[in-house]
This record gives C-alpha cells, structure tokens and sequence, in this order.
C-alpha cells in the first residue's frame, strides 16, 4: 500500500498508526512507502508500541522500548503484530511485541509501562540551538535539489508530510562534506492532537525518532543514506519518555554519535520541547557498510 500524503495527512499517519484488532492480543497495520524501497523503521516501531498500548488498563504509559530488526520490511504488505503481555504489575507493566510479516518475524520489541509517581528530577540542559523559524523544511530542500532527486522519489518526497522537519545543520545529500557527529533537528506534528491522548503522542514521538539517527553516524565520513556506495540501515532501536510532551509543538531533536567502527554506528538522541525539557532519549545502532565494487 503506497501512501502519498496530501488532504488529512495526520489524520492518515494515526489511521496508519492505530492498528485493526484481528484477535485477541493480535493487530494488524498497513504499510507505507516513503521511498527507502522498504518499511520505514519508524513505522514498526510506532505501530508496535501503539500494539502494545492496546492492552493496558488505564492510568500507564510507556517509559521504555528496545526493539530489534530482524529483516526488512515490505512497503506493498500489511504487517501483523502479537503482543505477549509478560507480566501486570500494580506500578509496571511488561510487554513483548513480535513483527510478523510473510509469516516471518521482522522487528522484536520488549516495552515497559509504568504509572505515574513522584520522585527526584533533574536533567541535562538543552543545547543553545537557533530556534526553527526561518529553517529550510525538508520538503523545501528537495524542490531546491529536485534536479537531482529520480523522479519515482522526488514524488514520495515531494508528498505533504503530517511531521513536519527542520534541519538545522544539513548536508548536501549529493555533495557531503565531513562535519562532526552531531545533528539538530526540530520537528512537530502538522496539526492538533488531544492532549489527554497521551499513548498517542508517544507512539508519533516513536515514529518519528527514527528519522535522520543513524545518518548522524556518516556526518564525519562525508557519507549519506544516498551515498551509492553505502549499505545504511537501522539494526536496533531504544527510547525512553521521561516527561509529558505535545507532539503538535516544536521538539528540539539532538543527536550525536560517539562511535562508529565494525560496519556499524551508534548514535544517541536527546529531545527537548522547545523550553528545555527533556522529554525523551533515544539510541539507536545502524548498519554503515561500504559496498565493494
């Protein structure tokens, strides 16, 4: 199912994200094609937190997930989603979410819900960074370098997206020079979500934690996801949520990759809302393998 975004284009990423249950304990989601040639990673891991939120009594929300990818997904197919409801604890829950796509497992995930309590707070400050008025969007950068984008994905690039992004220190994806491992991205959803939804910001901010992370690791070697020389995917994915958040307000996104070394690449994420809260961290290790020619 290619889904090109136009009209409600958040309205479809909740359709897309909200799942049919087929069973007890069993969903089902589309799929869609941003033009990675396969499943957007994102994409199963918001879908399988939203599985997994399915199943809770009220009052807990998700504080942490760690998800694995096993294979890639296929953007043409629905993907079917068990959760095995590990354990109900009176302040913790536990879950496990499989994947399975073709009758095979694609993505793993282990995710904790907890209650809210009082306790101790502090937090890392949020870096001084230029706010997100007058940044190029990335749909404005692909007019600018339309030239050079194929046409099948200038298309799906060119599509209204229901999160909208910023770059604030981008490199030319056909021309990358080597900058340091550090990126800085806002980002928000295009329109109004209910704030008393709570398990669904949370599965958007899962979506959407996926974009740009694992090219941060490529900044120093002057490489891209575009690079053709380049095998780039995600291997495996970590968020924890620390604090209430809107997902229709800015959120500084920072990420930073300290090591990269045997084909792969860590990087480490931080988001801030835009008056220095840091709502969520996020790491994630990517495959960076050169291909041979």
């Amino acid at each position: 199912m290619t889904i090109c975004y136009e009209k409600n284009v958040l309205e479809e990423l909740l359709w897309l994200l909200k799942l049919e249950k087929i069973e007890e304990n069993i969903f089902r989601g589309q799929s869609q094609d941003l033009g990675y040639g396969n499943v957007f990673g994102g994409q199963v891991i918001g879908q399988s937190l939203s599985a997994a939120s399915r199943t809770l009594a009220p009052g807990f929300h998700a504080h942490s997930l760690h998800g694995y990818f096993m294979r890639a997904g296929d953007a043409t197919q629905p993907i079917v989603y068990t959760v095995d409801c590990i354990r109900d604890g009176k302040s913790f829950v536990t879950r496990r979410v499989v994947a399975v796509q073709k009758g095979q497992a694609i993505f793993s995930m282990a995710a904790s819900f907890h209650r809210e309590e009082q306790g101790y707070s502090h937090q890392d400050p949020m870096p001084t960074i230029k706010g997100p008025e007058g940044i190029e969007s990335e749909v404005e950068m692909a007019k600018r370098l339309a030239d050079q984008i194929p046409p099948a994905i200038l298309e799906k690039l060119l599509c209204k997206k229901p999160i909208e992004i910023r770059v604030v220190n981008p490199v030319n994806p056909f021309s990358p020079k080597p900058m340091p491992p550090e990126k800085y991205v806002w980002f928000r959803a295009i329109g109004k979500i209910p704030p008393e939804d709570t398990a669904v910001h949370r599965y958007i901010l899962a979506y959407a934690s996926d974009f740009h992370l694992v090219s941060t690791s490529l900044y120093p070697h002057g490489k891209t996801f575009w690079s053709p020389d380049m095998q780039v995917a995600s291997l495996d994915h970590s968020i924890w949520f620390h604090r209430q958040f809107s997902m229709d307000d800015w959120l500084l996104y920072v990420m930073k990759s300290p090591t990269a070394c045997n084909g792969r690449g860590l990087n480490i994420g931080s988001v801030y809302t835009r008056d220095g809260a840091l709502v969520a961290s996020v790491a994630q290790e990517g495959l960076l393998r050169p291909i041979k020619k």
